[in-house]
């Protein structure tokens, strides 16, 4: 039984309507610009726009990596958010045990505040040097003065971060010392750098602090970006033997933020190489697409046995989307739908817009039904049906 003076529709079969070329992106979930379009040395990499939260490059981005000394940006969100509800103060004291001042101390040939056994020394300075020195023993004060133990200090870092929505996120300590089940990828870092500028702008100006003097000795911080590209502030180098060379960085430039995230690089010298070439990248060659409104009519359907023979269809969603320059004319949008039967309630999903670009996978966005539409009468399904056999619709 089909309306007429209209094609017959072919209840389970799809639809394809096509849109014009200036029709949305999706958000591609994890997908990752062609090599061809664009390629960083880093084994694990990922650009992301701090305003949107748009991730705009990825390379292994979303596999669990040793973090190393870049956990710490997790260490210092756990003080941040202590200080915050008041829970600690800056000048709240720790005292040095001997499990910090051994395992992270001068003698342990680690990245050190060089912390004396025994003494009491404040937050304040504590979070200088994990942030501007990377002191392994401020790490190890610091969480077990705020849990009683590293491990379970470790253990609340990971419960936090999953509640942030981190989900590959796992931590075995404050520091990053090499740990089998020690990991976050590249994307969960940039996002976990993204939510601390966000929720803790009193706070994030201590990354871009260039040095930090303990005990007499003075130590520069090491994130390669700072001095070298204009509008960079932040945030955490990392070595180990078992991670390589990492950095989380952030810079801003006439209002727009990118945070970048690179990790398994083979020296120091490359990883400030990859990381200005790559912050370079993440302003001039790609761009935020605000491409589609939310409740803008994109296209219709046909609705069987209704009292109007089609329905409008929209998206519930803004819909943005971050593409290297180049992907930009690439873009092919259409829409898939099957004749939907009458009656239809406002909000209704009721077809998809796929989003296509070259070297990618397609993505799905739910539309949705614009307007109510009311079934047919008796009458009315008894006479579209009869005019269906007259015209050899049925």
């Amino acid at each position: 039984m089909f309306l007429t003076g209209r094609r017959p529709p072919l209840l389970g079969a799809a639809l394809i309507a096509c849109l014009p070329a200036l029709l949305p992106l999706s958000v591609f979930a994890q997908s990752s610009v062609p090599e061809t379009v664009f390629a960083t040395a880093a084994p694990h990499a990922a650009i992301l726009d701090f305003e949107t939260g748009e991730v705009l490059y990825e390379k292994n981005a979303s596999r669990p990596m040793a973090p190393a000394s870049m956990t710490k940006i997790m260490t210092a969100e756990m003080v941040f958010t202590a200080l915050k509800s008041g829970r600690l103060t800056p000048q709240t004291e720790f005292t040095v045990s001997e499990e910090a001042w051994r395992r992270g101390g001068a003698k342990s040939e680690s990245s050190t505040m060089f912390l004396d056994l025994n003494s009491r020394v404040s937050v304040d300075n504590l979070i200088k040097g994990v942030i501007i020195q990377s002191g392994n023993d401020a790490c190890i004060v610091l969480a077990e003065g705020m849990a009683g133990s590293e491990d379970a200090f470790a253990a609340q870092m990971t419960a936090r971060a999953r509640e942030m929505g981190l989900s590959s996120a796992t931590f075995k300590n404050s520091t990053g010392w090499p740990h089998p089940e020690h990991n976050i990828s590249a994307i969960d870092l940039a996002k976990l750098a993204r939510l601390q500028i966000k929720n803790h702008p009193e706070y994030y100006p201590l990354y871009n602090e260039r040095s930090f003097t303990w005990n007499g000795i003075s130590q520069g911080n090491r994130n390669p970006l700072l001095g070298k590209f204009t509008g960079a502030d932040g945030l955490k180098t990392g070595h180990t033997e078992v991670s390589g060379y990492g950095l989380v960085g952030s810079a801003e430039r006439n209002g727009m933020r990118r945070i970048i995230v690179i990790n398994g690089l083979e020296s120091s010298a490359q990883r400030r190489e990859v990381s200005l070439s790559l912050m370079n990248s993440a302003f001039n060659e790609f761009e935020i697409y605000n491409l589609q409104e939310a409740n803008q009519e994109l296209a219709r359907a046909d609705v069987f046995m209704g009292k109007s023979e089609d329905v409008g269809l929209t998206l519930a969603a803004p819909v943005v989307k971050g593409l290297h320059i180049s992907e930009r004319s690439k873009v092919k949008t259409r829409v898939e739908y099957k004749t939907v039967p009458a009656p239809i309630v406002k909000g209704d999903e009721i077809a998809e817009l796929i989003v296509s670009i070259e070297g990618r996978e397609d993505v799905r966005y739910p539309l949705f039904a614009a307007e109510d539409v009311e079934s047919k009468s008796a009458f009315g399904k008894a006479w579209a049906v009869l005019i269906g056999k007259i015209r050899g619709e049925l």
